[in-house]
């Protein structure tokens, strides 16, 4: 009897503890958001709460207006918007070091504040803002939108074709700011070619295609090349032997260069694979020459 009553004691607390514990979940008003990028080597992430129009007002002259024009705001709801960079960047000439901030904006007419704050811990306490703590502050001109954005909204826009510079750019209501940013990788390439050429010869290939698209030492692109050609049977592959022609080609060398892009388009003839477009690219390339 007892070790009945002593089991039903425990089935009566773990459905009142399952009952205390349970909730209900429902919408909140300001869901969060994120959105994230690669910028050249730089990891860009944005975290933050979107709060909606709701038929209201949002940036204007006045108190009726959501979020006057002239007074500190915290860029999104509830605790704020926080911008994450795994390495440093610029903006507006003035270099941002690797970490986490809080966004803040100051509208205005025709000009916008945009700050970044390293204390995260103040979240959306506009009140206790203190100027020690800011990082960067630039100005920046709105832009109007020909559409309405009804939930706030951040992107990583106008990344650059060479991944040397993007935006960050937050849409609201009928307007857009964008913060033009830049990032540096060339240091942290060099570092790596320094470092793992010495490791693993594939690396080669890839120093001597990073000189060979930025216009570095071609002296030395085409030395890595050589290099990584000349081991094992490495000498076989069309792809990396045409990666040889173009810098030669690039070298003003074009009759050499013309005489290796031949020597790739013989080996992807035999090729039981295919050529995977080598042959036409080599013939592009002699073409191109001539």
């Amino acid at each position: 009897m007892k070790k009945h009553l002593s089991l039903l004691v425990l089935l009566v607390t773990v459905c009142a503890s399952l009952q205390v514990s349970a909730q209900i979940e429902t919408p909140i008003p300001s869901p969060a958001g994120s959105v994230s990028s690669r910028v050249g080597l730089t990891d860009v992430e944005i975290n933050y709460f979107r709060p909606s129009l709701k038929g209201r007002e949002v940036f204007g002259e006045g108190d009726k207006y959501l979020q006057p024009y002239g007074q500190l705001w915290r860029a999104g709801a509830n605790s704020g918007s926080v911008l994450k960079i795994s390495t440093d960047i610029t903006i507006d000439g003035k270099k941002v070091p690797a970490g986490e901030y809080l966004i803040y904006l100051t509208p205005g007419k025709s000009e916008w504040k945009f700050m970044l704050y390293s204390d995260l811990s103040l979240g959306g306490n506009v009140g206790g803002y203190d100027e020690a703590n800011e990082v960067l502050e630039v100005m920046v001109k709105p832009v109007s939108l020909n559409r309405k954005v009804e939930s706030l909204t951040y992107l990583i826009s106008d990344i650059a074709a060479d991944s040397k510079s993007a935006a960050i750019e937050m849409q609201w209501e009928n307007t857009s700011v964008k913060i033009p940013f830049s990032v540096d990788f060339d240091a942290i390439v060099m570092a790596q070619i320094k470092e793992f050429t010495q490791v693993n010869p594939r690396n080669l290939l890839a120093a001597a295609n990073y000189y060979y698209t930025t216009d570095k030492d071609l002296d030395q692109a085409l030395t890595w090349v050589n290099e990584y050609l000349s081991t094992g049977d490495n000498s076989n592959q069309f792809w990396n032997i045409h990666l040889k022609a173009k810098i030669l080609a690039k070298m003003g060398n074009k009759k050499e260069a013309i005489a290796t892009a031949k020597e790739s388009i013989e080996l992807a003839k035999k090729s039981p694979q295919g050529d995977f477009g080598y042959i036409k690219r080599n013939e592009d390339l002699i073409a191109s020459l001539k």
